[in-house]
């Protein structure tokens, strides 16, 4: 027997001052069975920063064909393609050639060591390449419930996510 997604729900006031945009989100989050809460987490991060009004999330770790969150236009031609993780060069470079924006959030622990051994040719694609910083990434995860409501607010490489119960600063830096 398989298992299943277990269900997340998040309702979050959005202000992305680095953008000028603001929304109330109510975003329905599977968590794979195999996805960790740190990886879950970076996937609603990497949606918040990216969002719009079409952005979704995909398969994710169910389809390895998918990006984690995709932005497609109605014609079905994919406009943005984020990945979370640390990815292959050649996925990366099989969604620069589908998508017109590729997005990659890295925030686990071999971040480093994956941008340092990947740099050299991840950097010749046509690609943008972020890292948060794991402890922080830890600390959202302690925010989280089955249901949960947040206020995140971005603005200068930073984001201010709180909870009714408590918050966090979680940074991100440009790779390189």
């Amino acid at each position: 027997m398989a298992l299943k997604p277990t269900i997340y729900k998040f309702k979050i006031g959005l202000s992305d001052f680095d953008r000028d945009y603001y929304d109330n989100l109510n975003l329905t989050l599977a968590q794979h069975p195999s996805e960790t809460l740190e990886r879950m987490m970076v996937r609603l991060l990497a949606f918040c920063l990216n969002a719009d009004p079409d952005l979704i999330f995909t398969k994710g770790l169910s389809s390895v064909e998918e990006a984690d969150v995709w932005l497609k236009t109605l014609d079905e031609q994919t406009k943005l393609w984020i990945d979370v993780g640390e990815p292959s060069f050649e996925r990366v470079k099989k969604a620069t050639r589908i998508s017109d924006k590729v997005k990659v959030y890295s925030f686990n622990t071999k971040s480093d060591v994956w941008w340092k051994q990947s740099s050299a040719k991840l950097s010749s694609l046509k690609a943008e390449f972020y890292q948060f910083n794991f402890e922080q990434i830890s600390e959202l995860v302690k925010l989280i419930d089955r249901s949960v409501s947040l206020s995140c607010s971005i603005s200068a490489n930073s984001i201010f996510v709180s909870s009714d119960t408590a918050d966090c600063q979680i940074d991100y830096k440009v790779l390189d």
